[in-house]
């Protein structure tokens, strides 16, 4: 009991100290953040450092974004409950299961089958039943599952895959980290409006390289 304290009182602490004190304010973001237990979705010799101000390795050379990461990244999507949201790139499950949290009907794809397997396993355990994941080629999007009205990619593209542009929603929001090099990404929101898109630059980010038809070989 005592240790599963200490994971509250760490995880209470990261909201307060690295995300409300960047200016992360949306009540949505900040329950989901206080709610998901973060140390559950890494290694458990890692799970000490789970609440730490840092990325963590998840195996296969991917990670588990920095909570403010995250908690960046979810806000910018400005989720509403019952908004419908595809994933690329489930990784450990833990963005997954924030957005599911933040009220979003998620659906998630993974490319590396053992991470697919793994995040899985570990949303069911931890019954985030409605958060679907499928073992596939993101760059693709989720045809069978279109239109979304949120696409989020948490890897760095040479450009925007163009099957996620087409399976947009009216008045949805596309967020990608873009780079013509695998460096100095910028982080970019795209809005639908009346068949027309709308960018924002977001500023700089650093993700692992999207891999996949239209991302990285």
């Amino acid at each position: 009991m005592g240790l599963q304290f200490d994971f509250k009182s760490r995880r209470v602490a990261m909201v307060r100290d690295q995300l409300v004190a960047r200016g992360i304010q949306d009540p949505a973001v900040i329950n989901a953040m206080q709610s998901v237990p973060r140390h559950l979705f890494v290694d458990e010799a890692l799970q000490a450092q789970a609440y730490s101000d840092n990325a963590l390795p998840i195996g296969y050379g991917q990670t588990i974004s920095q909570p403010y990461i995250v908690a960046r990244m979810v806000a910018a999507l400005r989720i509403q409950q019952g908004v419908k949201l595809l994933e690329i790139g489930t990784g450990s499950g833990y963005q997954a299961a924030v957005l599911a949290e933040a009220g979003a009907e998620v659906y998630s794809v993974e490319r590396i089958k053992p991470l697919y397997y793994s995040a899985l396993k570990r949303l069911n355990k931890l019954r985030y039943f409605k958060v679907k994941v499928k073992y596939s080629d993101g760059t693709l999007g989720l045809s069978e599952e279109a239109p979304f009205d949120r696409i989020l990619v948490t890897a760095g593209g040479p450009d925007i895959p163009y099957p996620l542009l087409n399976q947009l929603s009216e008045s949805g929001i596309l967020l990608i980290p873009v780079s013509t090099e695998q460096n100095g990404q910028r982080l970019l929101r795209f809005l639908k409006q009346n068949d027309k898109w709308y960018k924002q630059d977001l500023g700089p980010s650093n993700f692992v390289g999207l891999k996949g038809a239209y991302g990285w070989e």
